[in-house]
């Protein structure tokens, strides 16, 4: 299964979450933070319940960038 990470820098770190799952991890690199969270998602599809997955997962996930003026 393909699923979407989104990674940005906080502080010193990196936090990258999954919004398919709405599942978070955090890393000091970009490739620590991408490792956290398949290491999460995995730990999560092991562990939760079918009804859980099913409730959680979101199919139809977008990632696009806008543009917005600033004043």
């Amino acid at each position: 299964m393909k699923l979407t990470a989104i990674i940005e820098r906080e502080n010193s770190g990196y936090t990258a979450l999954c919004p398919e799952l709405d599942i978070a991890s955090q890393g000091d690199t970009i490739e620590a933070a991408r490792d956290n969270l398949q290491e999460a998602l995995e730990l999560f599809f092991e562990s939760a319940p079918s009804e859980e997955i099913a409730q959680r997962l979101h199919e139809d996930v977008f990632v696009t960038q806008i543009e917005v003026a600033v004043a």
